[in-house]
């Protein structure tokens, strides 16, 4: 009996030590955690931007049918769509860069109120989306396929095949004006930079939106359309960043 009481003694004596050890080297830790947050920083975000001419174009392109039977809508569709696309490769645009993105057959009807709805048809669609790699032949392409029979324009948008460059130009001015904001602030409050802490990235290239959905409804418009003039102008790239400075006396 007295052994175990010994025993228990020693135990308690031992951790009561271990817990006292622990205290010191959670207050030597609690000084370093929070040496950040002693010293004077500052937060900011600036942007980087470039102009840059785009060099392609994707543009989707569609043909629209109606018929009494709906094999006669598809079929007047097909051989329409296969002309447009036929016509699309001599204007310079490659196979792999025609691709179906939409097909569809709806039956149409007549709705006279307290009448059963008639039908009257069916209408077959179908689209294609094109990349055009060399701007000079956009204009060309559109021509050709709405005098092909394409009767829907469901949009043009412009891009660059690699944004890597133009990004890149855009960080490094996105990284001066970070720097200059920060030395303008440093000197404001009387202070200087002393090192850059933290620094993270937002945002970077993104197409243009496609314009809206153009359609035709009769030669008149189709022709107006085909003379247009298409201009690509310029897409913007802009680099998003932000960054904690560490400032001091």
């Amino acid at each position: 009996m007295k052994t175990l009481m010994r025993t228990a003694a020693l135990a308690a004596v031992l951790a009561g030590g271990a817990m006292a050890a622990a205290v010191p080297a959670m207050a030597q830790a609690e000084p370093a955690a929070d040496a950040m947050f002693q010293a004077t920083t500052l937060n900011l975000s600036a942007f980087g931007e470039v102009k840059v001419a785009p060099d392609m174009a994707i543009i989707t392109l569609g043909v629209l049918t109606e018929a009494p039977t709906a094999a006669a809508a598809m079929q007047a569709n097909a051989q329409k769509m296969t002309e447009v696309v036929a016509t699309l490769k001599k204007a310079g645009i490659a196979e792999r860069d025609i691709q179906t993105s939409n097909l569809n057959l709806n039956p149409q009807y007549v709705y006279v109120q307290n009448e059963q709805p008639k039908l009257t048809g069916y209408q077959a669609s179908n689209q294609v989306t094109i990349t055009v790699r060399d701007l000079k032949k956009l204009g060309a392409a559109v021509d050709a396929s709405v005098n092909a029979g394409a009767n829907q324009v469901h949009g043009i948008s412009f891009g660059l095949t690699d944004a890597t460059e133009a990004e890149n130009e855009a960080r490094r001015k996105a990284v001066k004006a970070l720097s200059d904001k920060a030395a303008l602030y440093a000197q404001a409050t009387g202070h200087r930079v002393q090192r850059l802490v933290t620094l993270s990235e937002g945002g970077g290239y993104a197409p243009t939106p496609p314009m809206p959905v153009m359609r035709f409804k009769n030669e008149a418009m189709m022709a107006d359309a085909a003379s247009s003039p298409v201009s690509p102008g310029e897409l913007r790239v802009r680099i998003d960043i932000s960054g904690m400075y560490e400032l001091g006396r």
